[in-house]
């Protein structure tokens, strides 16, 4: 049964990217299209490009969107936005991107993200990727998945959690969620479960991220903000993992800067300029109600930009 899916702080979002009558916007994460609409609602006339890497979640798109004008729809990895917008003659007004898994993607019997469900091991949210998380879990090296999960999950038990998948793959093939779910959870403490949080939530979004090279589409993206948007545009970010609001910051703060030269030099030699504003000093937070009624939306962080 799939699940509602429901935006992610999007009054917030949409404060903060003080929609233009008539703009260009772009939706990277189109996703159910719940920031989407909310878009259109404000547009009055300008044109809307939804990006949705994953193909199941834009035919969905097309369904939901049928018939509305001025709106496009492309299967394309966000990572890909300067090329999309260059080949349409386009810069944009404003951008979002959510980067957070989609109840849809969670719920989709076969995909494979979640640990609730006894589905196969895929993660991939593009079926065309050769890489799964079947081949992860099966065929990297103890070394190698540690890493991954300490580096995609920070998660303190990386070393025993990637022990126990050796050992168990050893014996047999790690083929369903269920069975991956168990294995964690077996190595972590019982004392270390925390209450609400399945002790494999790390794991799965750390091979989620590696398997679908999450990080590396966010650091195209946001390498392309300088030459997509208008002066005055904005870019809103929604991250759910410390990693990718780590990266949002350190772009916006950088280049929101004059100078980097190293303190204390008397006169400016790296010649770098201010190319955009931080619009949120401090992360966004949902409020205690949205994540009554939203629980997923709980570890979301939103920061926004101003190009100048």
């Amino acid at each position: 049964m799939e699940m509602a899916h429901i935006p992610v702080l999007l009054e917030e979002a949409l404060h903060y990217l003080n929609v233009v009558s008539g703009g260009v916007y772009v939706d990277c994460t189109g996703g159910g299209g719940g920031h989407s609409a909310a878009l259109l609602e404000r547009l009055n006339g300008g044109r809307l490009i939804i990006l949705d890497r994953d193909p199941d979640a834009c035919e969905r798109l097309f369904d939901r969107f049928k018939g509305v004008p001025n709106v496009d729809i492309i299967n394309e990895n966000f990572s890909n936005i300067e090329k999309i917008l260059n080949s349409i003659g386009l810069k944009a007004n404003g951008i979002i991107a959510d980067f957070g898994i989609s109840t849809f993607q969670i719920s989709n019997t076969g995909r494979g993200f979640s640990f609730r469900y006894e589905e196969p091991l895929d993660m991939r949210m593009d079926k065309k990727t050769d890489l799964s998380a079947y081949d992860v879990v099966n065929n990297l090296s103890q070394e190698t998945l540690e890493n991954i999960i300490k580096k995609y999950g920070e998660d303190p038990f990386a070393k025993r959690i990637a022990y126990s998948i050796v050992k168990y793959r050893n014996l047999k093939k790690i083929t369903n969620t269920k069975e991956l779910a168990e294995i964690i959870a077996n190595a972590v403490p019982a004392k270390f479960h925390k209450k609400g949080i399945h002790p494999a939530t790390r794991t799965f979004q750390s091979i989620r991220i590696f398997v679908n090279k999450e990080l590396e589409a966010i650091e195209s993206l946001l390498k392309s903000l300088e030459n997509i948007l208008v002066s005055k545009g904005r870019g809103v970010f929604i991250s759910f993992h410390s990693l990718e609001d780590r990266m949002v910051k350190d772009f916006l703060n950088y280049y929101a800067k004059q100078c980097v030269c190293p303190p204390g030099q008397p006169i400016c030699s790296c010649g770098k300029k201010q190319t955009f504003k931080v619009l949120t000093k401090k992360p966004v937070l949902p409020s205690k109600d949205e994540i009554i009624k939203n629980p997923y939306s709980r570890s979301a962080k939103l920061r926004a930009g101003e190009r100048i």
